[in-house]
């Protein structure tokens, strides 16, 4: 199953589309789907969890929390809102588009995607690309 929480007040308005979308990322990746849960928040929320679990004392959008058992993809993925609205502005995209990219994100980093080199960055980022475009929602 994939939930959508929110810590923030945020409200995902499409959620039964964006839940099937990851579910077919998923399926693609050849993994089954486990417990995935989005938990939307805000800044001050996420950079106190990226400081006690992860000792980064810096403002992230994501920060995922993977409990996958083999193919069995599990975990958190908690997304802070007002990054991803201030790095639509930034890139001038649209706030859902980069609300989509970070939420595809979250669940490729469980199906194995590593987002630390430049070869992995742009790996990573080409199956972004890929998965967005499979999106029948906007």
């Amino acid at each position: 199953m994939i939930f959508f929480n929110s810590e923030a007040g945020f409200e995902l308005t499409n959620e039964a589309s964006v839940a099937a979308w990851i579910e077919t990322v998923i399926r693609q990746e050849e993994k089954k789907q486990g417990e995935v849960n989005y938990i939307f928040c805000d800044d001050v929320f996420l950079h106190e969890m990226n400081v006690k679990y992860l000792k980064h004392n810096e403002l992230t959008d994501i920060i995922s929390f993977d409990y996958a058992m083999g193919a069995l993809i599990s975990g958190d993925i908690f997304i802070s809102v007002e990054r991803v609205r201030e790095n639509a502005l930034e890139f001038n995209a649209r706030f859902e588009d980069e609300l989509h990219r970070v939420i595809v994100h979250g669940v490729l980093h469980f199906c194995g995607y590593k987002d630390k080199t430049e070869v992995q960055k742009k790996q990573m980022r080409a199956k972004e690309d890929y998965y967005l475009s499979l999106r029948t929602f906007k």
